[in-house]
């Protein structure tokens, strides 16, 4: 039997990039230069719960797609505000980004999160329009807790939710050190001890134990540098939801969990590629 502590091996990814706060720093510099350049509209409300507010960074151009990305931080830390830097590529090329917030824990519980994340993405559907993004266009990218979030909203009923919303409002979703199975994860000390995780949450907020969904096509890609656990996760929601939902799974040479985000918001990178094909396909 596997030991706490080789699960906290497995998942900790600052003790595995011993300047990963050098990434922070850099994330946040860079963000802050995004707000000022591209002068997005920050802080509106998408409910009146705990953090529930969103950042906009309109596009010139009408009926734009809308790129919304998910932050990480193992859904305990981080902030929007952390990740307005991917913005420039993005609206540089005709996309309308949104980055929302979300509570963290132990205030809130992953199924929490999950529901925020449902009723961001519904506010997103519902007004968008107003900045010029397309509502029948949203794409969603999310890294690492970001990624299973995104996962679970390919994977969301949206007519249980609302009965007005489209079956299909998530056309496709860039999993970036995504995780989509938390029973490993609730098996870590290192985050349990903010998850709370329960068996029963484990099994209803793991993307790879719930049905497939019915549209909309997910990318999963990770850093070849990163931990044996996140490569099996890269791998393990093709597995779960075949090939026709999950056609394009990629360890990337040369990236560890966080030089992958920097590679995301790069122009020309392979990755960015990735996420360009899927806003025009």
């Amino acid at each position: 039997m596997l030991s706490p502590d080789h699960f906290d091996q497995l998942y900790n990814n600052r003790a595995r990039v011993p300047d990963y706060a050098d990434y922070f720093t850099q994330w946040a510099n860079s963000s802050a230069q995004a707000r000022w350049h591209l002068r997005g509209l920050t802080d509106i409300a998408y409910g009146s719960g705990l953090s529930e507010t969103l950042d906009i960074f309109p596009c010139v151009q009408n009926n734009a797609p809308v790129v919304v990305f998910i932050h990480g931080g193992y859904w305990r830390s981080l902030d929007k505000s952390d990740h307005s830097f991917v913005a420039p590529a993005l609206v540089e090329q005709g996309a309308c980004v949104v980055v929302p917030n979300y509570a963290l824990c132990p205030a809130v519980s992953i199924p929490d999160i999950v529901m925020q994340m449902v009723k961001a993405l519904a506010w997103v559907w519902r007004y968008i329009s107003r900045w010029g993004g397309d509502p029948s266009r949203i794409h969603l990218v999310g890294h690492s807790a970001g990624g299973h979030l995104a996962a679970m909203m390919m994977a969301c009923r949206w007519s249980q939710y609302q009965p007005d919303l489209p079956h299909n409002l998530v056309k496709s979703v860039l999993s970036v050190s995504g995780l989509y199975e938390l029973d490993s994860v609730m098996r870590s000390p290192l985050l349990q001890s903010s998850l709370h995780l329960s068996d029963e949450q484990v099994l209803r907020c793991s993307p790879a134990w719930i049905p497939a969904p019915s549209t909309g096509s997910l990318v999963s890609v990770a850093g070849a540098l990163e931990s044996e656990a996140f490569i099996s996760h890269n791998h393990l929601i093709q597995q779960a939801w075949g090939s026709k939902r999950v056609p394009w799974v990629e360890d990337l040479p040369g990236l560890h969990h966080f030089s992958i985000v920097n590679e995301l918001a790069k122009p020309g990178s392979h990755l960015h590629g990735l996420l360009m094909r899927q806003l025009a396909s």
